[in-house]
């Protein structure tokens, strides 16, 4: 599958603002199941610095130095992206009790770079709560994907999905108390629970293809920023799984990137001078290629 992917933020502010300088987290980064065929970035007020580099976690990042006074800027990422089909390991896989233990003591780099996602990170603390929730779902012997499916299945069927639940700065104690949050949300649960037993998980940060009603055109930036997790096993490798939709990830994700939590793979973060009160406005849309194509088409007609 191939999209034309946009997403335009507009920040507007109620008094001037002197420079910001930030860090962009808005180009899909290569991967073995994904191709960037095309990629650009377009900032006003036009920026003094826009450079591109790799961040520790090796996602494509961009620094980004706006140092004109403005009382709005707009952020444009325009992307085409080829996404294949992963390859998924058909091994059982270690009994997820008994994944941590062979991390401890593995040399392998695969497995090292994922034993720093078993840890505490800046919004994720492992807590109790997500330990006695994650329980259900660890059956003595179950393979550690497996528990992982099972843990996702339970959060689609438990929770609510609500957009005004929450806020960026919701800890994963609440969304267990409310039942209620959005995908940001069940990332962070997720990974709460997954960490909390002793299994690596980390954050991932990108797009989901979202399908209009049948019959009713595709709305423009109806499409939207999405968030879901990765949890790993020696072997097995990182299997991806979206706890808001039920199900792994597929050709209708495009990845950004990952981190420990939202705040590592963010699309946008940094500091700013002036602003006042600001609001933040954001348009996302991911086209398949073959629908572009013919809207394209019957336009010329």
């Amino acid at each position: 599958m191939i999209y034309r992917l946009s997403h335009k933020t507009i920040f507007e502010y109620s008094s001037p603002v002197t420079f910001v300088y930030n860090t962009l987290h808005l180009k899909p980064r290569p991967l073995p199941w994904q191709s960037v065929l095309s990629s650009r970035l377009t900032v006003l007020p036009e920026p003094a610095t826009l450079s591109e580099h790799i961040d520790y976690f090796g996602n494509v990042a961009t620094f980004c130095a706006v140092e004109d006074k403005h009382e709005q800027m707009q952020v444009l990422i325009e992307s085409e992206v080829e996404v294949r089909p992963r390859a998924i390991s058909s091994q059982s896989g270690l009994a997820w009790n008994e994944v941590l233990p062979k991390l401890q003591h593995s040399t392998l780099d695969a497995d090292l770079d994922a034993f720093q996602f078993c840890f505490d990170s800046a919004i994720v603390k492992r807590c109790k709560d997500a330990l006695d929730y994650a329980e259900p779902s660890c059956a003595n012997g179950r393979a550690a994907h497996d528990v992982a499916i099972d843990l996702m299945n339970r959060i689609h069927t438990e929770f609510t999905f609500d957009p005004v639940a929450t806020n960026v700065s919701t800890p994963v104690e609440e969304v267990l108390r409310t039942k209620r949050g959005v995908c940001q949300d069940f990332a962070h649960l997720m990974i709460c629970c997954l960490r909390s037993i002793g299994l690596p998980a980390r954050y991932n940060s990108g797009y989901i293809q979202t399908a209009p009603p049948p019959g009713k055109p595709r709305l423009q930036g109806a499409d939207a920023s999405h968030a879901w997790v990765g949890v790993y096993c020696p072997a097995n490798g990182w299997l991806d799984l979206d706890p808001t939709n039920n199900k792994p990830a597929d050709e209708q994700f495009i990845t950004i990137g990952w981190g420990r939590d939202y705040k590592d793979i963010s699309p946008v973060s940094g500091v700013m001078v002036g602003g006042g009160k600001h609001t933040v406005h954001a348009e996302v849309d991911m086209i398949p290629e073959t629908e572009f194509s013919q809207s394209q088409q019957q336009q010329q007609q």
